[in-house]
């Protein structure tokens, strides 16, 4: 039996459906002020208004988001569909459709800021012990007899450092140990490496280098050897800043860090032929 309008059966309330959505609306927001959501970026679209919209995913559920021009114009590079993100938004009701919806005030790629976030933490932890002191960075040798080369064994790393070593310092053979400079494996390959190399060969110096990317590609060279080496070869290293080593801006410029021009170079040692060595 229908109600005709204007006239409320007694014992009940009855909501206007846009005064219930309002209500809802401020629920949640009171309940949830603010809030960090990390999820996968589909539907994503900028229309001419500037302003963002897009659903934000996982495996248990979705959220529609907007990300109004104000906000979305100090995010660059803009995301794309499949994009995992880290959103601090307001939850709320867009009152029109009744649709739960997300308004987001900050994104950042997922990945990258929690990694960011260790990285700044791993730096503090070895700044408080003293390990970044320039009093404990064993100094460059002026003339290296031998040269270690940890890297990839493929790509433009190795290649940069070897062309570079030919051209300014031919004189010192080059140790090459080849190693994975990413992923899961990486790690315990790079410092069995630096402990390994100077006992196969006599080398005075170690470079470490890899190519450029992310700080996720990069982490391999960030994560902490529970049990360091302390008697080695100086390390001239193409990374972030790192404990015991020298840092240099590209993987050329620590081959150049290491090498003495060339007519120098000749006239403190005798002439040789450069060659490249594999350590196994």
């Amino acid at each position: 039996m229908s109600v005709p309008p204007g006239r409320t059966p007694p014992g009940r309330t009855v909501y206007e459906v846009g005064e219930l959505v309002e209500i809802l609306r401020a629920l949640i927001e009171d309940a949830l002020p603010r809030v960090w959501v990390q999820g996968e970026i589909s539907n994503f679209s900028r229309p001419a208004s500037g302003h963002w919209y897009f659903t934000l995913k996982d495996a248990r559920g979705q959220l529609r988001c907007a990300m109004f021009r104000n906000a979305n114009i100090h995010v660059r590079p803009p995301p794309k569909d499949g994009d995992q993100v880290l959103v601090r938004a307001q939850p709320g009701i867009y009152v029109a459709r009744g649709e739960l919806q997300l308004v987001c005030e900050h994104m950042e790629p997922a990945g990258e800021g929690a990694l960011l976030r260790a990285f700044e933490e791993l730096k503090k932890r070895l700044a408080a012990e003293g390990l970044f002191d320039e009093a404990i960075k064993r100094p460059l040798p002026r003339l290296p007899r031998a040269i270690g080369l940890v890297t990839s064994a493929t790509g433009a790393a190795v290649q940069d450092v070897l062309s570079t070593l030919a051209r300014r310092y031919p004189l010192a053979p080059v140790h090459l140990f080849p190693v994975p400079v990413q992923g899961t494996e990486a790690p315990a390959a790079i410092v069995r490496a630096l402990a390994e190399l100077p006992r196969r060969a006599p080398v005075d110096v170690l470079l470490l280098v890899r190519g450029g990317g992310s700080l996720e590609d990069l982490w391999a060279f960030l994560a902490r050897n529970p049990q360091p080496t302390r008697d080695r070869a100086p390390v001239a290293q193409v990374t972030r800043t790192t404990a015991r080593t020298r840092r240099a801006p590209t993987r050329a410029a620590s081959a150049a860090a290491t090498a003495r021009r060339r007519a120098a170079a000749r006239r403190a040692v005798p002439a040789r032929g450069a060659r490249t060595e594999i350590a196994h």
